[in-house]
């Protein structure tokens, strides 16, 4: 007999599996980051297979991305078959269920496939590492406002519940209320009864029975006073309660939301929100009752200055408009318009890609479910009065309608996600000129929810807005778009405010230079210290700024102007940085080795007490694409010496990648030897020891050349080293081989074999007056093999 247990844990803990031991707020953002797409149980049942790929090559990568897809449905079948072992009827059906979906999703677009896995891993580290934050917040100001906040909750926390007994509390003397009632009239028809019988009673006895009669009613009045006073007073807290959780706990949310959109921390999640809005949505329904109830009561009997005639009407309207505005207000845009083809970037849409929404209410009662039918409309409230000249409009497309359930969400709220929404220009409309005061990345747009409850004797309208959204027709347009979704979610907190670029308010450089951190530290595991700020801070305000906290700096400076004698703007600048860390560097700018925004005055003041050989790597500041250089110090008798070579752009990066530039770079030394004057990383860092772990792989010794005929397929190895002339004195003259000065001899890149010198390939890059620039190839093939004397 053979008995089937489950496998040991992994010696390494997965990312999943860490994941699952955080607390809810933080479980509640990793449910947010699956959907249908890509389901949560793949995540689950192929976790570490999953964290063992390289989705970020494959999301840029046809072919390996296929070759991921296929080993993801491989090891969907492996699944299928342990479940197949297990006899377990249901996750056969989902296993298989999952990888149909997969094939008719991915398919045709692999690419589309890996992008989605690479974001939900780098999401969940992002998650990771904010939990990992939270938990090291013990000290100091975080420390002071997480118990701020904690305190904040517990106080909100005492008002929900004392809401919530009040209603019990009611609901029992509504009870004893009626018990009393029915006594007293049981006592009144049975004296009238007694009245008409042949005996009758004596005239004492009656006196008796009337007078208890009219101390009953004396207790029953006091009663219904009691309990009329005892609603009051549960409206009056309700009231106050409920102010605190939509005018301060949503509105800080909301808040957090638009932080969290442009870079910022995650914001916490709804449920606790959720929680609240809901006990005291309960606790409203249950005064509706209560309060039919004593109609109930009133009409079976009243009398002169009855309280509940005399504030039923009053207490109804109340408790009315009071659940009329806790609903309205819980109807919230739970995610925000996003493409999922660029998660960091929500709130830019571009016609003709789908984007999602979700919808969320945060009153959560059973009645509800499947009863809200939310419509989408784009930019309901402009109209051709208020809208500015050359205006765009849009249809959307898709389904726009949607029925809010409790099973749109993976934590069973009350939700309504759109996956499958797109823009279209009405070209009818006009076609846009450049006469309108506002270019098409400025022009803000909104996308307005609507549904009704109905209810018995209660009908609300429900209505919300996203935040504005930059729409766009090209990728192209992306970094403008998103520029003006930071300037907006940065200095206004009203989404209906679409004219904002109309006037757009200026920034303070303290509340910009931490957004400009987050644009970092929301794609990287690093943002910008106070060094680099400082830098980018003069790039705004000037020299003699410092990077002042108090500098005002206005939209145009920031996005539309170019910088100094640039022909660029200073934000596309940093967006061209941006790509080049996402695409070529973030490795070394995670661990820290990259220093990048720096004057050369502060350069030079870090390395001239350095060590010959010490280098820094720093961004350049004159390519709108993104480059980045090093520059070395060299000792001198009189001054030390500074070099810095030209920019690496991608283009370059593309062929090697940086550590290897690093490790193979070479001057033209004495006699035209090359050497490498790169030593250590700045202050003191052995190179090797900074770089080595990113380094390619030792290249496997090349066989060597047979002089009959070729090996393999016939061709030497090479590889692309970078070597630049600073010495030009040093270097034999090359008159002999170009018509130039060797003043203006520039840089040289050899291709070398590592082992072999049979090729080598000469490229001078050459600057001519006039601003040209030629390349130069020189190929010279040597029939022989290398040999210590040739």
């Amino acid at each position: 007999m053979f008995t089937l247990i489950s496998a040991p844990p992994p010696l390494r803990m997965t990312q999943w599996y860490q994941l699952q031991q955080l607390d809810s707020k933080f479980l509640e953002q990793v449910h947010q980051l699956y959907d249908d797409s890509f389901p949560m149980e793949i995540r689950q049942y192929l976790a570490q297979w999953l964290e063992n790929q390289d989705w970020e090559h494959a999301a840029n990568n046809v072919s390996f991305a296929t070759v991921l897809f296929h080993d993801l449905l491989s090891q969907l079948d492996d699944q299928f078959s342990r479940f197949l072992i297990e006899n377990n009827f249901l996750l056969q059906h989902n296993i298989r269920k999952s990888k149909r979906n997969l094939q008719d999703n991915f398919q045709e677009d692999p690419i589309h496939m890996a992008m989605i896995i690479y974001n939900c891993l780098k999401e969940e580290r992002k998650i990771l590492n904010s939990a990992q934050l939270s938990n090291q917040m013990q000290v100091g100001s975080i420390q002071n406002t997480m118990t701020g906040m904690l305190d904040k909750q517990k106080e909100l926390d005492v008002k929900v519940k004392a809401v919530k007994n009040s209603v019990i509390d009611v609901e029992q003397d509504i009870k004893t209320l009626e018990d009393m009632q029915d006594e007293y009239d049981f006592k009144c028809k049975t004296l009238q009864s007694r009245e008409h019988e042949s005996n009758g009673v004596s005239q004492e006895e009656y006196k008796k029975e009337q007078m208890n009669l009219q101390k009953m009613f004396l207790s029953l009045d006091l009663k219904r006073k009691e309990v009329v006073n005892k609603i009051i007073q549960l409206l009056n807290t309700t009231e106050h309660t409920q102010s605190a959780l939509v005018k301060e706990e949503l509105v800080e949310w909301k808040q957090r939301q638009q932080t969290a959109c442009i870079g910022g921390p995650p914001n916490a999640c709804l449920d606790q929100l959720q929680n609240w809005f809901t006990i005291v949505a309960e606790s409203l329904q249950q005064v509706r009752q209560q309060l039919k109830k004593l109609e109930e009561l009133e009409q079976k009997f009243t009398y002169d200055s009855d309280p509940i005639t005399k504030n039923k009407q009053v207490l109804q309207d109340r408790t009315h408009n009071l659940f009329k505005q806790l609903i309205q207000s819980s109807f919230v845009v739970e995610r925000q318009p996003c493409m999922p083809t660029h998660p960091q970037r929500p709130l830019v849409l571009k016609t003709g890609v789908q984007f999602t929404v979700k919808l969320r209410l945060l009153v959560k009662l059973q009645e509800l479910n499947y009863n809200l039918k939310v419509k989408v409309l784009f930019d309901k409230d402009v109209t051709e009065k208020n809208s500015v000249k050359g205006f765009r409009k849009f249809n959307i497309l898709g389904t726009n309608t949607k029925v809010m359930n409790m099973e749109e969400s993976t934590n069973g709220s009350l939700a309504a996600e759109f996956r499958h929404l797109q823009l279209k220009e009405q070209k009818n409309a006009g076609s846009r000129t450049n006469e309108g005061p506002l270019i098409v990345t400025e022009e803000l747009h909104s996308l307005s929810f609507e549904t009704q409850l109905c209810q018995p004797g209660l009908v609300i309208d429900l209505e919300t807005t996203s935040l504005p959204i930059v729409v766009i027709s090209n990728v192209s347009q992306l970094p403008s778009g998103w520029a003006s979704i930071l300037w907006f979610n940065m200095l206004s907190t009203d989404p209906k405010n679409l004219s904002f670029f109309l006037n757009p308010p200026y920034a303070k450089w303290s509340k910009l230079s931490e957004v400009l951190s987050w644009q970092f530290s929301s794609v990287t595991k690093r943002g910008l210290n106070a060094d680099q700020l400082s830098m980018l801070g003069e790039k705004l305000l000037g020299p003699t700024s410092g990077g002042s906290h108090d500098g005002l700096i206005p939209w145009t400076r920031f996005c539309k102007e170019n910088i100094s004698d640039k022909s660029f703007p200073f934000w596309l600048w940093i967006e061209g940085i941006l790509e080049l860390i996402k695409k070529h560097l973030l490795c070394l700018w995670n661990d820290g080795c990259i220093m990048g925004f720096i004057s050369k005055e502060k350069e030079r003041a870090l390395l001239k007490d350095q060590s010959p050989g010490t280098f820094l790597l720093r961004f350049s500041e004159s390519s709108k694409e993104g480059a980045i250089t090093f520059t070395w110090v060299e000792g001198s008798q009189n001054e030390p010496q500074f070099h810095s070579v030209e920019p690496y752009t991608k283009k370059e990066l593309s062929a090697v990648t940086f550590p290897d530039i690093i490790r193979n770079y070479k001057v033209m030394a004495a006699e035209n030897i090359p050497e490498n004057p790169l030593r250590f990383l700045y202050p003191d860092i052995p190179k090797d020891n900074a770089f080595g772990k990113y380094y390619s792989r030792p290249k496997e010794a090349p066989e060597p050349m047979d002089l009959d005929g070729p090996k393999g397929n016939g061709y030497i190895k090479t590889e692309l080293i970078s070597v630049s002339e600073v010495h030009p004195s040093r270097l034999q003259s090359p008159e002999n081989l170009l018509p130039m000065s060797p003043e203006e001899f520039d840089e040289v890149s050899w291709m070398v074999s590592p082992a072999e010198i049979d090729t080598v390939v000469c490229i001078i890059n050459q600057p001519f007056p006039g601003g040209l620039r030629w390349n130069f190839h020189f190929s010279f093939f040597f029939p022989f093999r290398h040999t210590s004397d040739t």
